[in-house]
């Protein structure tokens, strides 16, 4: 596992704001995922966009990493922010757009 929180810490100190997904901001594979996606660009954001589908140890990884059983999952800051449901809470609420900014 320590190979894989050493690939994942490299993503989060090389990105502001990291997205695991389903699929890429392209394409995303999944509602979920096509949902964060839709947050961050509609919030003009720049975001690294991590495709768990391609990479079974990130996949698996990413969710002890962060103590989080689902994906999507946003990073900002290297902080856990949480899924696309807490993603659309924070983004009705004003707070996304802030924390971003931050």
């Amino acid at each position: 596992m320590s190979d894989v929180k050493t690939r994942i810490e490299g993503l989060l100190n090389e990105n502001k704001v990291v997205l695991f997904m389903k699929g890429t901001q392209q394409f995303p594979m999944c509602g979920f995922s096509a949902r964060a996606t839709a947050i961050l660009q509609d919030l003009g954001v720049t975001f690294k966009d991590i495709n768990v589908l391609e990479d079974e140890e990130i996949r698996n990884g990413i969710k002890e990493f962060g103590n989080w059983p689902t994906i999507p999952q946003l990073y900002i800051n290297k902080k856990l922010v949480g899924g696309s449901d807490i993603m659309m809470e924070m983004y009705q609420a004003g707070e996304l757009q802030t924390l971003i900014q931050n």
